[in-house]
């Protein structure tokens, strides 16, 4: 099933591509859902980081209302964001409401209950050869934990780890 879904969003990223236009607001909601479909996640869910290489900081593609908040410095300690960039390194917390982390874009409120916040995470570098270009995270959210569903795996995480091709060249797209 993930393999159909992932297919659905090279397929979209493909034709994207061979437009060879910036995404608007509608490609990156549908970005955002097909990305989502893959883990079973809300679109809200979903979060692409762009490096902007030259300032050292990660901004915000999706969710796009995010992107006017603010950047994130790559030598944020309480980012995750910005420690998978400077690592290259994926990772998974299923305890993030716990554990110490920037929460200013948490309080953008993208139409869902204030009360849920991110408990679940998995974030990947996304990698053009061996240079960071961005960040991809999948979240869960709920009023506690065990409300956000299951918990992320380290299987999960690879095909994650997997997108970071297809998700480089949608970032091309996106970033002058």
């Amino acid at each position: 099933m993930i393999e159909s879904q992932t297919g659905d969003l090279v397929s979209l990223i493909d034709g994207l591509t061979r437009q060879g236009l910036p995404p608007d607001t509608d490609a990156l909601t549908k970005v955002a859902k097909a990305l989502s479909k893959v883990f079973g996640v809300d679109p809200d869910e979903v979060a692409i980081l762009a490096l902007n290489a030259k300032d050292k900081t990660l901004k915000f593609v999706i969710p796009e209302k995010l992107s006017t908040v603010g950047t994130i410095p790559l030598s944020s300690t309480a980012a995750l964001a910005a420690r998978t960039a400077r690592d290259r390194r994926p990772d998974l917390v299923n305890n993030f409401s716990s554990s110490r982390h920037a929460t200013v874009f948490e309080g953008v409120p993208l139409g869902r209950d204030p009360a849920e916040l991110i408990q679940k995470i998995m974030s990947a570098p996304i990698l053009d050869g061996t240079q960071v270009r961005g960040v991809v995270q999948i979240s869960r959210k709920g009023r506690s934990t065990s409300s956000a569903g299951l918990d992320f795996t380290q299987k999960d995480l690879r095909a994650l780890t997997v997108l970071s091709p297809t998700l480089e060249r949608f970032l091309k797209l996106c970033t002058p």
